[in-house]
């Protein structure tokens, strides 16, 4: 599985981005998404996770509320809509694919199996 990301970009606080996570391959709808990002001088931190089927989410408290991820599992496609953004989510964003047979949602980075490169936030005030 490859995983490319995008949609990041610079953007006013309060104002709205939407990531694209783009994967290849044939075992995306049987797999977890997820985001994670990483600022600056700061350790990888979770954001968001959905299942295999998109039926459950789970986000980090930081910014529950303000965020949300889905999938399009016919275009292998995961989506991270980010509204009201904040200077502190300034970070490099990235998505991930879980483990092949790892269904429960996870914030811990060792469930996932493939990353993609990252993409930039940068949220000015």
């Amino acid at each position: 599985v490859q995983l490319q990301a995008s949609g990041g970009g610079l953007v006013q606080a309060g104002g709205s981005l939407r990531l694209s996570c783009i994967a290849s391959g044939r075992t995306f709808n049987s797999r977890l998404m997820a985001w994670f990002r990483q600022a600056p001088g700061k350790e990888r931190e979770f954001v968001a996770a959905i299942t295999d089927n998109g039926g459950s989410t789970y986000l980090a408290g930081s910014v529950k509320g303000r965020f949300s991820i889905s999938r399009d599992n016919a275009e292998n496609t995961a989506f991270l809509q980010m509204s009201r953004l904040e200077p502190e989510d300034t970070a490099v964003y990235y998505c991930a694919a879980g483990r092949r047979g790892h269904y429960s949602l996870s914030y811990d980075p060792r469930a996932y199996e493939y990353w993609g490169q990252g993409t930039q936030v940068t949220v000015s005030s």
